[in-house]
C-alpha cells in the first residue's frame, strides 16, 4: 500500500501529463487519467460551456460538478479555488466577483500553474492569481477568503481532514465553501481502489459519503448542505481492466456506488477555532 507521499507523487506526475493534453484527450478518459474508455465522454464532468466566464482553452474536462454555479459568489468577494488546474473555475469565479474582487487558484502541479497563468495573461486578468502549493498546507493567510471552491480534487488528497482544517483557517468568519467531489456509498471493489491509475483518475481516493460529511462537521463548519448529487456510471470497458465478468455483474447489481456531490458549508460568524486548525 502506498504512503501519503507516494500517492501525492502519483497524482503530481499524472496531472503534469494531463496539463499537456488537450481537452478531447481528457474527455475520453476517467477524470483525465488515461484513454481508458471507447465511450468518448468524461464519466465525471458536467457541461460548463453555458456559464458566464467560461473559457474553452481553460477547460480540461476534469471536473465532477459545477461548484461555481452553486457557490453564491458576490461582487468584490475573495475566492480561492483548490486544485485550480488550467483556471476554468477561477475564470468563472472571476466573472461573479468582478473587477473589485480577487480569485486565487492553488495547484500542486507546476505544469498546471504555468498553463493557468498563460490563460490569465491572454485575457489580461490582473485580479486572478495562481499559486503553487499543497492544499493540505495552503500558501494563504488565515481569514482571507469569502468563498472557497474546488472541483474533483479533495478525493485525490490522502489527508482530507487536513484540507478541511485549512479551508476553515483561510475562510473569513461567515465565509463558506462550495465543493464538488467524488464519494462512495457502500464498498468499492478492492481492485478499483488499489490501482494507482484509478487513484489519479478520481475514483480510488474517494471515501464514504457519510465520512466525508462527518469531516466537514468535525472541522467546525455549520449549515452543511448537499446541493447536488448524481451517480457516476463507469463503463464496462473501464471496469473490465480491474474486475472479472462476474465481479462486474455483482458490482452493478449491488448497492455500492460512486457519486458526485456538491457540498456547501459555512464557517461560523464567531471565529471559533476547530481543533488543530492552527487559526488560534
Amino acid at each position: 500500500m502506498q504512503t501519503e507521499n507516494e500517492l501525492k507523487e502519483i497524482v503530481r506526475l499524472k496531472y503534469s501529463e494531463i496539463a499537456l493534453q488537450d481537452k478531447e484527450t481528457n474527455m475520453s478518459s476517467c477524470c483525465g487519467a488515461g484513454g481508458c474508455s471507447t465511450e468518448v465522454y468524461n464519466i465525471m464532468s458536467e457541461d460548463y460551456s453555458t456559464l458566464n466566464g467560461y473559457n474553452a482553452d481553460a477547460d480540461l474536462g476534469l471536473g465532477c460538478g459545477l461548484p461555481t454555479q452553486f457557490a453564491k459568489i458576490k461582487k468584490g468577494d475573495v475566492v480561492i479555488d483548490l486544485g485550480s488546474g488550467a483556471g476554468n473555475d477561477c475564470f468563472i469565479a472571476r466573472h461573479e466577483t468582478g473587477e473589485s474582487g480577487k480569485v486565487i487558484g492553488i495547484d500542486f502541479t507546476t505544469d498546471m500553474i504555468e498553463r493557468a497563468r498563460i490563460n490569465a495573461d491572454k485575457r489580461g486578468f490582473n485580479n486572478v492569481e495562481f499559486r503553487q502549493g499543497d492544499i493540505e498546507k495552503m500558501p494563504i493567510i488565515a481569514n482571507a477568503a469569502d468563498v472557497v471552491v474546488s472541483n474533483c480534487v479533495l478525493n485525490l488528497v490522502p489527508n482530507k481532514n487536513a484540507v478541511f482544517s485549512e479551508i476553515f483557517r483561510v475562510l473569513k468568519p461567515g465565509g463558506h465553501f462550495c465543493i464538488s467531489d467524488v464519494v462512495l456509498l457502500g464498498a468499492l471493489p478492492q481492485a478499483l481502489k488499489k490501482d494507482a491509475e484509478m487513484y489519479a483518475g478520481c475514483v480510488a481516493g474517494a471515501i464514504q459519503k457519510e465520512v466525508y460529511l462527518e469531516l466537514i462537521h468535525a472541522n467546525g463548519f455549520k449549515n452543511v448542505l448537499v446541493q447536488k448529487e448524481k451517480a457516476i456510471i463507469i463503463p464496462d470497458d473501464i471496469l473490465i481492466n480491474y474486475l472479472s465478468t462476474e465481479e462486474i455483474k455483482s458490482y452493478k447489481s449491488g448497492t455500492a456506488g460512486i457519486f458526485s456531490i456538491t457540498v456547501f458549508a459555512q464557517k461560523p460568524e464567531v471565529n471559533i477555532c476547530a481543533p488543530g486548525s492552527g487559526c488560534c
